[in-house]
């Protein structure tokens, strides 16, 4: 019979060989290794001389896979300066108090976690005390990705150097008295301490990509020059399986990112049980990051397995780790000498012969104990290893058992995650196995103790004296006493308030035109951060390639193909737009670093991300709560917007809800204007208040969300009534009048009613407004609602107010004061977009909206079929009338079969 692997085709078969007898005595040599030494010592071979292929530089497929062993030997372990035995006590006394402080916690039912940290203090602890630059450092200091449920080891470490109190420990989880901890990192209830919130798993590694994409650019564009800050990012092994995790992974290693290093927890432990039962989760993630281009470093095992290693003379060892599955390992853990002997050691003679040597004793320091990631000189190798290797990013694959030192309840079981406390018989067996001074008289009425050596002490010392040298504490965020910018010239804005005449033009393009002139601006032009997912053409953007470029580390290796053109393709290594393929995701990381610049880097960028509206808040919310919890601001821009815009593309492009959803986020102002001069007016605010002078009362913290659309029509001048300028800031002012709009209403005691619309809908009103006046006798006024969610939030404060006693009145219900008539709102949108202000609204309500999913048509079938365009306004405005009274009943009726409805 014929082995198949005889016959399998390779990709050399298509290359000629040109010395086939050479050849052939090479795999007559492979086959002789086999025969002779078996087949493990020729793959043995095979490896290290593909090993030794790749460290000379031949262009040959690189091994995705290594030996389930420490990338750096132990002979090769670099000497970790400073005092160890002072860093194992000032990591003891925060173990304990990361411990205690959950445990208390939980008497009141706040919960928490204390087996992640445990498993990652080393981790934590050794960066801390050589490798995080603080705020003080060159360039800005590092910046750290905290893991999430790992936030009590970080204020435990805190609590020691002085700058948390017990007070605050015991408040963890309970913030609403004013000295609280929050559960995880979250820069806005924490702003001195945390940069960065993590907890929604997957988004850490995504952004800490893009943040170290961003210092480059930075440093590139000769804006801050912060090539000495180091992002490290610290995830767990469960967390990777998250799509957001390693969806940039190529991205870091094709822009050669070596400012980045990942150190993933690898306890094999997620929620429920094994991150990988049956697999390797480690053997798998080496071989992802690798496949992605990283320099991957793997510190598994700890020091007490040396002497393993140097009795395996045949490989047995190596071969038996890299083939038992995670959640036997796990077992192992829990199982005492005689179950490892007979399951690990005993399924090969020469792996029993081993065992033979070693004592019980042994075998339970190798297999309970002793891991990679649970000693301070194995994490120091790979630390030290990371921050030297040049041209791509490092991922430290570190092995722990998830509860280390929390004692045999807690190690490696399944449900440790959401274990959350430990007894006091527990504590006190902690207690003596990390050797600290608690004696057993202040454990009062079950009561565990926080632990501190006090303030003078030499371990608070120390860690204070390292911090120093390192730049500062850490983790901590900055608020920078910034200069506000200085505004931009008036005449970017004021150009659009005499409107575009005969000529139409989309609001999307309006926003766009405003853009292309104050990036020009001498003073502020450079800090605008141009962001796009791969439709810069679709939003007519293409004529900034050539005057902005487009950021490439590598500047332009080409001649672009349309290099001729007035407008070609232009990257350049300073270049300002960040045009990130199709990545909603990568955009919105890209716009939330830029955005939190003027914190993380003392530098006010202003992004503005434009993209489809649907692919915003509809894929990328999560991302947007990310950007609220980190205190970031800008510009987001939801073009193609509403639900029948976007002709021909079908329910999943059609965009009825993206205001709903952002007015769920206290951050986000949501705006969705109808004409071009009201998108300066907003812009030119929102620049004032994120980067000029705010109002005294005014958040600075708070992100703008913009509706604009691909609909030219032609743009108006902007009106020249009072108290235009604060209805478009506030979300409503009245565009115009029956009487100002030069409509003819026959009766001088016509009917009258308040048409109130946003975005594009103001053009059905609009023309809604002419036929009521002259078919049907009714007077409309209509009113531009540039936010509906600003209304209401202005209403819902106002309520507040007067529940505290204070005399205030919504802007809305000011607003429409003496509006006569009943009020009709639309928008391309869901009903419940303008049914937000309902309450508040002292006339009649009815609204008319999108409600339901999208459809493929022309815009002119998808409104009728929404009930939205000009016509079914006015059947809605008589029908609204004639309950009334106000006009005939059959004018409803007659109104419905004439427009076909």
């Amino acid at each position: 019979m014929t082995d198949p692997q005889a016959i399998q085709p390779s990709a050399l078969d298509q290359l000629p060989d040109r010395d086939p007898e050479e050849t052939a005595e090479w795999q007559a040599s492979l086959d002789a290794v086999t025969k002779a030494a078996g087949p493990h010592r020729a793959a043995y071979l095979m490896r290290r001389t593909l090993e030794r292929a790749e460290g000379n530089g031949l262009a040959l497929p690189k091994l995705l896979e290594t030996d389930y062993v420490n990338t750096i030997p132990t002979a090769a372990e670099p000497s970790a300066p400073g005092d160890p035995e002072m860093e194992r006590r000032i990591t003891a006394w925060n173990r304990w108090n990361a411990a205690a402080m959950v445990t208390r916690g939980s008497k009141h039912g706040v919960g928490g976690h204390i087996a992640t940290f445990a498993s990652a203090a080393w981790l934590y602890e050794t960066g801390f005390n050589h490798f995080f630059q603080g705020k003080e450092a060159d360039g800005s200091g590092d910046q750290l990705y905290i893991q999430g449920h790992a936030s009590p080891g970080i204020y435990a470490r805190a609590f020691l150097d002085g700058r948390l109190t017990e007070q605050h420990l015991d408040n963890f989880r309970q913030e609403s008295g004013g000295e609280g901890l929050p559960s995880y990192p979250h820069p806005r209830r924490l702003p001195w301490l945390w940069e960065f919130p993590t907890v929604s798993m997957g988004l850490g590694p995504l952004s800490a990509i893009y943040q170290a994409r961003f210092n480059r650019y930075l440093t590139n564009r000769g804006i801050k020059d912060v090539s000495a800050s180091h992002v490290w990012a610290f995830l767990g092994d469960g967390e990777m399986d998250e799509p957001e995790s390693t969806a940039a992974l190529s991205l870091a290693s094709r822009e050669g990112l070596d400012n980045l290093t990942f150190v993933i927890n690898c306890n094999l432990q997620r929620l429920d049980g094994p991150v990988r039962a049956n697999f390797k989760i480690v053997q798998e993630l080496e071989a992802q990051f690798r496949g992605a281009g990283w320099n991957v470093i793997k510190s598994l095992w700890g020091s007490a397995w040396d002497e393993l290693f140097q009795l395996d003379t045949t490989g047995a060892l190596v071969r038996r780790l890299r083939e038992v599955p995670d959640a036997q390992v796990q077992t192992y853990q829990t199982r005492g000498a005689a179950y490892i002997r007979e399951d690990f050691f005993g399924r090969d003679p020469a792996l029993a012969e081993m065992a033979g040597l070693l004592s019980d004793d042994k075998i339970l320091e190798c297999f309970h104990l002793s891991r990679g990631g649970h000693e301070a000189r194995k994490v120091y190798a790979a630390y030290k290893a990371a921050v030297e290797f040049k041209g791509a990013p490092t991922v430290i694959l570190a092995q722990t058992v998830k509860g280390h030192t929390l004692g045999e309840g807690f190690a490696s079981k399944n449900a440790n995650h959401q274990m959350k406390k430990l007894s006091v018989d527990e504590f006190k067996t902690m207690r003596d196995l990390l050797e600290l001074p608690i004696s057993d008289t202040r454990f009062v009425d079950g009561v565990v103790p926080y632990g501190h050596p006090g303030a003078d002490s030499p371990e608070v010392r120390y860690l204070q004296e390292r911090r120093a040298a390192l730049g500062g504490p850490a983790p901590a965020r900055r608020t920078h006493a910034l200069a506000p910018l200085p505004a931009p010239a008036e005449k970017a804005f004021a150009s659009f308030d005499k409107g575009s005449g005969s000529q139409n033009v989309a609001t999307t393009m309006a926003f766009v035109r405003l853009i292309k002139d104050l990036v020009r601006d001498k003073e502020t032009g450079k800090r605008w951060v141009p962001i796009v997912p791969d439709e810069a053409r679709t939003f007519g953007m293409e004529s900034l390639f050539p005057s902005l470029g487009i950021y490439s580390p590598k500047g332009q290796t080409y001649e672009p193909v349309d290099r001729d053109q007035l407008m070609y393709y232009k990257e350049a290594e300073n270049g300002q737009i960040l045009n990130e393929g199709i990545t909603e995701a990568g955009s919105m990381a890209d716009f939330i670093a830029a955005s939190t610049a003027y914190s993380t880097h003392g530098e006010a960028m202003i992004p503005f991300y434009i993209f489809y509206s649907m692919f915003g808040w509809q894929r990328t919310a999560d991302q947007m709560w990310q950007l609220g919890d980190q205190l970031g601001r800008g510009f987001l821009v939801g073009a193609t917007a509403g639900r029948t815009t976007l002709t021909g593309e079908g329910l999943q492009h059609a965009d009825g809800h993206s205001p709903v959803i952002a007015a769920t986020n206290p951050a986000a102002l949501s705006y969705d204007p109808a004409f071009a001069y009201e998108i300066a007016a907003i812009v030119k605010d929102g620049l004032r208040r994120m980067y000029g002078e705010a109002a005294p009362g005014e958040d600075q913290n708070v992100f703008y969300y913009l509706t604009v659309y691909n609909e030219p029509m032609p743009q108006p001048a902007k009106p020249s009534a009072p108290g235009v300028d604060e209805g478009i800031l506030k979300g409503l002012y009245r565009f115009n009048t029956a009487e100002s709009a030069g409509v003819q209403v026959s009766a001088a005691n016509a009917p009258r009613i308040q048409l109130l619309a946003s975005g594009t809908a103001i053009h059905w009103a609009l023309k809604a407004q002419k036929l009521l006046a002259e078919e049907w006798g009714v007077a409309a006024d209509v009113w531009s609602a540039t936010s509906w969610t600003e209304l209401r939030r202005d209403a819902l404060e106002a309520d507040a107010a007067l529940l505290r006693g204070e005399e205030r009145q919504p802007y809305v219900r000011r607003a429409l004061q003496g509006a006569e008539g009943p009020v009709l709102a639309v928008s391309d949108y869901m009903r419940q977009v303008p049914d937000q202000i309902a309450q508040w609204v002292e006339q009649d309500w009815s609204s008319l909206g999108a409600d339901g999913f999208g459809l493929s048509d022309t815009r002119e079938a998808a409104r009728r079929h929404f009930g939205v365009d000009a016509e079914s306004i006015v059947v809605a405005a008589l029908a609204q009338l004639a309950r009334r009274g106000e006009v005939k009943a059959a004018s409803v009726k007659e109104a419905r079969e004439r427009y076909g409805l």
